[in-house]
């Protein structure tokens, strides 16, 4: 198996993290862990690998110092499971270990993480900010997204390919909000927390980045504005 399908197998387990990682509430995952249970670090790396490899790439400029930095994140995420209080989630705690890793190997690197401004590619006005709810979502989502026909399955696997290029293609600022915004699931204080951002960065970089997923699937699959 290669590496782009392993990533792909990784990325569809990442639609249901209850189902993937069972019932178990956080505290009672970390004490399954802290019990050494082998089953459920499996589950769980399985389950983040390719999540805390999709947001440290933009990050560190690189893959394979992308995987050095998630192998760095897995080590420090196991010496520090006894010192997990809950004050977030599991999930959130392991994504600000991710990015304190990120930008440590960053500075090593010799690069500045562009999260605490908008920098010269952030100049200009907010793109179709009529697209999104005071929210933040979608005005008008895509319709056939929420048709379970076998057709729409096929679209949404292939929506999902299409955000996956798009957020390729994002500045490392923009990809890294809307992927913990949007793909994660992250309320926006945490994702300010995490990525040092205040308010209006975080929503100027969120709904640019949201407007060129838009504008990718409308030039797709031919969805009228």
């Amino acid at each position: 198996m290669n590496q782009k399908r392993m990533d792909r197998g990784s990325e569809m387990r990442t639609l249901g993290d209850t189902a993937w990682l069972g019932s178990d509430s956080d505290q009672e995952l970390v004490q399954r862990l802290l019990r050494r249970d082998e089953a459920a670090f499996v589950r769980l790396v399985d389950t983040y690998h390719f999540r805390l490899l999709r947001l440290a790439l933009p990050l560190v400029g690189s893959r394979s110092v992308a995987e050095e930095t998630v192998q760095d994140t897995w080590l420090a995420i196991l010496d520090g499971l006894a010192g997990f209080e809950g004050r977030c989630s599991l999930k959130t705690w392991m994504f600000h270990i991710l990015l304190n890793r990120a930008r440590s190997r960053a500075a090593k690197e010799g690069r500045s993480l562009p999260f605490s401004a908008l920098g010269p590619a952030e100049e200009g006005p907010v793109e179709e900010p009529e697209r999104f709810t005071a929210a933040g979502m979608w005005a008008v989502p895509p319709s056939s997204w929420g048709v379970e026909s076998p057709e729409a399955l096929v679209l949404r696997g292939e929506a999902m390919e299409c955000i996956e290029e798009v957020l390729a293609r994002l500045p490392a600022n923009q990809r890294a909000v809307v992927t913990l915004r949007d793909v994660e699931g992250l309320e926006a204080e945490e994702v300010r927390e995490l990525l040092q951002l205040s308010e209006s960065n975080q929503r100027v970089l969120l709904h640019r980045g949201r407007a060129k997923l838009r504008r990718a699937l409308e030039e797709r699959f031919g969805e009228a504005r």
